[in-house]
Parts: structure tokens; C-alpha cells; sequence
């Protein structure tokens, strides 16, 4: 399977060590346009997929391109040939056209490779064209036979002669260039002992690392920084469509949250509430911690006197006999009351240390 990003006419230079490189066209419309074309490697329409969203999350890094597929700056052609198993020559060559995400390519290649295998099964040949892609349909169709093509050829623009680059200048440039994106997940998994799935994620978009990054140069720890970036700060920037590096969070915003749960000043249960309320404001941490009333109560005089009140509350008669009785689910439901009397600013480890004295000195 062969793939290539679509693209006007492709000019190649040669630098003085030989190596080729592919340079930007300018299409009609004036816009800069680059061809890749790659190797006939590739095996299935899933890993196609995944190439083609590696290739974008470098465009996006490097700063080149928004690679946005359905946008139109980035499009995709595939080649497809089929083969018999242990085979060294591929079969005819068919190209596919007018697919617009991700999941199209998939689709559409998936369908074209059951096309040419009934073909041949039935005895059939495969011929050399160009096929577009039906999304409705979920089928290809052909466009124009290119029988006569044995293969596309090239021809040089008399306009643009060719340029030889200074392998220096070449070296300057690369050394230049970001931490890419396959680099930088192998890194987070060593560095930060994230699994695959989290570094993926993490390192989706060059912002979003960079601000997990600094989360942790900033103080939080590693893991922390990871589980509340995956699952409270991604829920926000999907609900609001908000970008990380265009939301009011900050990574110290993230830091000083994670410091205050582990100096105890706020409950896991608090936490959410007051992110949110930094996300949708871009106040501190700590501001809006004092300002909700939120700060939590580690204060043992001071929860005393709810935990008493908790115990001497008939309703909760139940529980504290089923307590005593050797029910521990029973330790739960009273903590869950006292937690509710202080909207939730109890430290829950202090209120079941203090309920356990008292229910087992018989008050």
C-alpha cells in the first residue's frame, strides 16, 4: 500500500551530501503546498491511519501546518496493489481519491482491498485507474483508467532549476526543530512512568505536553499531574471546545491545586469544584479555595463537636448499632454524615479516626 498526501507539481533539491529533499509548491490559489510520498510499506488501512496521524502531529509541532483533514491542509491519496502471498512483484496499481478524515482512509481502503481480492478470486484482473471515494455509498468508484501509465512520471519545470543546499545550513535548521512527537512519548513513559495510552494522550498536541511539562517543573508531581490533566482538565476543554494553550488554566494554576491536596488544605472531594472554578475564571487556587469556604478541616476540636452531633442524631441509630454489631459499611454511612454537615471540608481520615473513638468507648 502506498501513500501520498495530495499536492500539485513536487520539486526536489539535492544538497551537497546527495541527500533529496521535497520543497513546498504553490498551488493556483497561491497557497504553499508539500508532497510526501512513501514507500509501498505499508500493510493494512490501520496502520495507514495511524501513519497519517503521526505525520499530522508533526506538521502540528513543528508549527507547519493545522493538518486539519477536513479543512482541507491535509489530504491523502492511496495507492493500493494487491499480491500472492510470498510474491516479490505487486499488482496493478490503483489510486484512491477524495478522502477527507481519517476514517474515510480507513474505510475506503478497506474497501478497495476487498474489491481487488474478489476480483481476483473470481478470476478477474485489476485494472490500473484512479478511483474516488463514496462516503455515503461507503464505496469506491472509478474515475479515469490509467492503463496506458506504467508508472507517473515527473518532468522537470524549465522555470526552476536546481538548488543545492549547504549541508550546514540544513544541520542548522534541524537542530532547531522541536522534541517530536514519537521522541517525546518514549520520554514520558522513561521520565514521568506513564503508560502508553497516557503519554499518547499527553503528548497529542505539542501545547498540551508542554503544559503537563511545566505542571511538574512547577512542582506537581508527576503522576498526579497526569491523572487530573486526563481526566478533569481534558473533561473541561471538551465540554467547553477550548484549546489548553487558549483556556485561563495555567500549569500553575495545576500546581498549586495539586499542592494544597497534598499539604491536606483541600479534600479530593473539593478538588473538582474548585478547578472549575479556575478553568471558567482563571483565579488562583487558593483564592477560590478561601473564597467557596472550601478549605478543609483538619482541626480535631473543631470536628469534634459535628461528630457528636452525628452520633446523637437519631436517624442515625441504625448505623452505629450496625457498627458496633461489626458491620464496617456501617463506618461509611457515619462518615459520609459528618462530611455532609461540613459541605464536605472534613479531612474524612480525621472524621473515622475520631467516630471510631467515640463508638468504641461506647458514646
Amino acid at each position: 500500500m502506498h501513500l501520498e498526501e495530495d499536492t500539485a507539481n513536487l520539486k526536489h533539491v539535492r544538497d551537497a551530501t546527495g541527500e533529496t529533499y521535497s520543497l513546498m509548491d504553490v498551488n493556483r490559489s497561491g497557497v504553499a503546498l508539500m508532497e510526501i510520498v512513501g514507500e509501498p510499506d505499508i500493510r493494512s488501512p490501520e496502520e495507514a491511519g495511524a501513519c497519517l496521524r503521526e505525520l499530522r502531529a508533526i506538521l502540528r509541532y513543528i508549527g507547519v501546518s493545522s493538518a486539519n483533514m477536513e479543512e482541507g491542509a491535509f489530504r491523502c491519496d492511496a495507492n493500493v496493489s494487491l499480491r500472492p502471498r510470498g510474491a516479490q512483484t505487486y499488482g496493478a496499481k490503483v489510486e484512491v481519491k477524495n478522502m477527507n478524515s481519517f476514517r474515510s482512509v480507513v474505510r475506503a481502503l478497506s474497501y478497495e482491498i476487498a474489491r481487488q481480492t474478489e476480483v481476483l478470486r473470481s478470476g478477474g484482473r485489476i485494472v490500473q485507474e484512479t478511483r474516488g471515494w463514496v462516503e455515503e455509498r461507503g464505496v469506491t468508484v472509478s474515475q479515469r483508467s490509467k492503463e496506458a501509465a506504467h508508472d507517473y512520471r515527473y518532468f522537470p519545470e524549465p522555470d526552476l532549476p536546481p538548488l543545492f543546499l549547504d549541508p550546514t545550513w540544513v544541520a542548522e535548521i534541524r537542530a532547531r526543530l522541536p522534541e517530536l512527537p514519537g521522541p517525546k512519548r518514549t520520554r514520558f513513559m522513561a521520565e514521568y512512568r506513564l503508560s502508553a495510552e497516557e503519554a499518547a494522550t499527553l503528548t497529542d498536541s505539542r501545547a498540551l505536553a508542554d503544559f503537563y511539562e511545566e505542571a511538574v517543573r512547577q512542582g506537581a508531581g508527576p503522576r498526579a499531574a497526569a491523572n487530573w490533566m486526563l481526566r478533569d482538565v481534558l473533561r473541561l476543554l471538551n465540554t467547553s471546545g477550548t484549546s489548553i494553550d487558549g483556556s485561563k488554566l495555567t500549569p500553575g494554576h495545576l500546581a498549586g491545586l495539586i499542592a494544597l491536596l497534598d499539604d491536606g488544605r483541600l479534600s479530593v472531594r473539593s478538588a473538582p469544584e474548585v478547578l472549575e472554578e479556575v478553568f471558567r475564571t482563571g483565579a488562583s487556587p487558593e483564592a477560590v479555595m478561601q473564597g467557596r469556604g472550601l478549605e478543609q478541616v483538619s482541626d480535631s476540636g473543631a470536628l469534634e463537636a459535628v461528630v457528636a452531633q452525628v452520633l446523637a442524631d437519631g436517624r442515625n441509630g441504625r448505623a452505629i448499632a450496625d457498627y458496633r454489631a461489626g458491620k464496617g459499611a456501617a463506618m461509611g454511612f457515619l462518615v459520609g454524615a459528618v462530611m455532609k454537615q461540613t459541605r464536605g471540608t472534613a479531612n474524612p481520615g480525621l472524621v473515622k479516626e475520631l467516630l471510631a473513638q467515640k463508638l468504641d468507648a461506647g458514646g
